[in-house]
């Protein structure tokens, strides 16, 4: 992020620029201090033509207000819950700028891909600029032939270095014959296939996804008053629609919860769109009424897509609170173009994700009494992470950005990735919930916390942003503890180990045994992939294929590395079943074993001296203590 503001900034000194010179080539650095022209009673306009969304595509008309002169229009760059320049330039596609029907030259700066210059000619007060919409582009696909997910931030241009809470805009859609949507923005009328949304402000309008489909279902979760919960289903096929009773309750206690937990509503009328298909890429993000939720076709009808990814909606749910009403002070910005500044992600993400999963265990998606399993598995994937030994979890928050969009390709434990502070951020918020706990002999806990985080008790959907040391204030308030130093520890600096001590402190200790932990054993179905992190030292995804060999582990020393595939096992062909054959074979006969391996269309043999038999993590109770984790899990609301 510096440095590319740095790079603007220091283009435009030295060729003398300023903004009102920027449609000759380049723009300084972005800003919120322009004038808007896009008012309430004189709104940008945006009809998206989605009738061909079914094809992959859509195509975006706005009618953008100017005045004569010099004006530079921009595509939304840094979105708010991406953390990460992540608005898609490269599904732009077929610009056409006119004023009065007549052409108007345009060009992109030469610095901020995101920016585009026009001269207005005298007399012009709007100009209209179209442009096709590619849905499925780079490596996310949104759209299918029955469904498709529409966010307003992909889809418009707008007037650059306007603060988007004083811009205004006017949404409208054109939909496929037949199909149903779901958006928190306010539907002004409907009329065919058209339907024209109320204008709203652009920050507004680019929080509120729109859902399409052929295939819907809406279900009212929750209600009170004028106030209400949905969640709204797009599926592919009718029959993914049909999700069981048992399944739909739980998530009908999940609003009871979260209000149980926060002890607040900062929303009005609030959204869960999920769409059900194997075709779109899973997804989730926050917004603050409503939530873009992306599943495969089963999600809803399948227990074990339950058990591994029940926390997706409860998760960008919480983020109305956290992340959406409560936001990091440098993460908030005016418009899409300005850069965010992401350290503070371990509590935005990190406690995000821990509350994500505890709304799913008291909501009753999970069992309760599973948790003990599924803290085993985050708290050993992250403990047997070679790169925790030189990278703190404060760069990965700082260089989400990086990691989100770069932080790929092999080796990722070695790396590390953006994925660690939100399961390492578990563990954090886990520990610091036990210790509130432990301190106060169960008076308070970190739902205390909470309620002071989140108050007053109801406003609508607005920001309120915070610091660090806020944060560690507000947990002062709820019990004195040194919580800076307990952050710098966790957080700031490099740490061998993740947060450790809620296990001993919620009345639970690590264990490893030859049995199946149930949540690895669910994902590796779910996902068609074998972890032997804990024995041989490496991961198989499809096929054989390895993807990642832990650094100093047995396959490591070996010689193994990411990209091979396994053939065979001591003569065999390989499967998951083999492996585990062999493996319980060397643990018997102390014999090495033999891998026949391909890579890059080479074979090789390779043999790895591995004798420990199969190890699964397990939490096991400690004989005397109190139930900690029990009393956490359990449903805190009355359904």
């Amino acid at each position: 992020m510096k440095q590319l503001l740095m790079r603007s900034a220091f283009a435009v000194a030295a060729l003398g620029l300023c903004a009102a010179t920027s449609a000759a080539g380049l723009i300084p650095e972005p800003n919120a201090n322009a004038v808007p022209y896009a008012t309430q009673a004189n709104p940008e306009t945006l009809v998206l033509d989605a009738s061909t969304a079914g094809r992959g595509f859509a195509t975006s008309t706005m009618e953008i207000p100017v005045r004569p002169g010099p004006f530079t229009f921009v595509y939304p760059q840094w979105i708010p819950g991406y953390h990460a320049p992540h608005g898609p330039l490269a599904d732009v596609s077929q610009i056409k700028v006119s004023a009065n029907g007549q052409p108007l030259a345009w060009h992109r700066d030469k610095v901020d891909m995101y920016a585009f210059h026009v001269m207005v000619p005298q007399g012009v007060d709007s100009i209209k600029v179209q442009f096709t919409v590619l849905l499925n582009g780079g490596t996310s696909r949104r759209a299918s032939p029955n469904v498709a997910v529409l966010t307003w931030t992909r889809v418009l241009f707008y007037q650059n270095d306007i603060n988007y809470h004083h811009y205004y805009l006017k949404a409208s859609v054109i939909l496929p014959k037949g199909w149903g949507y779901s958006t928190a923005l306010t539907t002004e009328s409907r009329a065919g296939e058209r339907v024209n949304f109320k204008e709203e402000p652009l920050n507004y309008v680019g929080d509120s996804p729109l859902f399409i489909g052929r295939y819907y279902k809406k279900v009212l979760l929750w209600h009170h008053g004028d106030a209400h919960m949905w969640l709204d289903m797009f599926a592919d096929a009718p029959q993914d629609l049909d999700v069981p009773a048992k399944i739909i309750d739980a998530y009908k206690n999940v609003p009871a919860e979260a209000f149980a937990l926060y002890g607040s509503r900062h929303w009005y009328n609030y959204h869960a769109l999920l769409s059900l298909s194997n075709k779109i890429s899973f997804e989730g993000v926050e917004h603050h009424q409503s939530s873009d939720n992306r599943a495969p076709a089963d999600f809803m009808t399948n227990p074990t897509a339950q058990l591994v990814m029940g926390d997706l909606v409860t998760h960008e749910f919480s983020h109305s609170w956290n992340g959406k009403y409560r936001r990091p002070w440098d993460l908030t910005t005016d418009n899409y173009q300005i850069p965010q500044r992401t350290d503070l992600l371990w509590v935005y993400e990190g406690m995000n994700q821990y509350l994500g999963d505890l709304l799913s265990f008291r909501a009753g998606i999970r069992k309760p009494s599973l948790y003990p399993q599924y803290l085993a598995a985050i708290y050993t994937q992250m403990a047997t992470e070679p790169g925790r030994d030189t990278t703190p979890l404060i760069d990965l928050t700082t260089g989400a950005p990086y990691y989100y969009d770069q932080g790929r390709g092999q080796y990722p434990s070695i790396r590390r990735g953006a994925g660690d502070f939100y399961t390492e951020g578990e563990l954090l918020w886990l520990d610091v919930d036990t210790i509130i706990r432990e301190k106060t002999h169960g008076k308070k806990s970190l739902d205390t916390f909470l309620h002071l985080y989140s108050a007053p008790k109801l406003t609508g959907p607005v920001t309120k942003t915070y610091t660090r040391a806020q944060i560690e204030h507000l947990l002062n308030e709820v019990v004195p503890y040194n919580w800076h130093a307990f952050f710098q520890r966790h957080v700031y600096e490099i740490a061998k180990l993740p947060p450790t001590g809620e296990l001993k402190r919620s009345g639970w200790r690590l264990v490893y045994t030859a049995k199946p932990n149930p949540f690895t054993k669910a994902v590796a179905g779910m996902f068609h992939m074998d972890s032997q992190w804990l024995t041989y030292g490496f991961n198989i995804g499809r096929n054989g294929a390895l993807t990642d060999v832990r650094e100093g582990s047995p396959a490591w020393k070996a010689g193994m590395a990411p990209g091979m595939k396994i053939e065979a096992v001591n003569g065999q062909s390989f499967t998951p079943k083999v492996l585990n054959y062999m493996m319980v074979q060397a643990e018997h006969h102390a014999q090495p074993t033999k891998f026949e391996v391909s890579q890059d269309g080479w074979f090789h043999t390779i043999w790895v001296s591995y004798f420990g038999g199969p190890r699964y993590p397990h939490l096991v109770r400690i004989p005397g203590t109190v139930n900690m984790l029990a009393k956490i899990m359990a449903p805190h609301a009355k359904h």
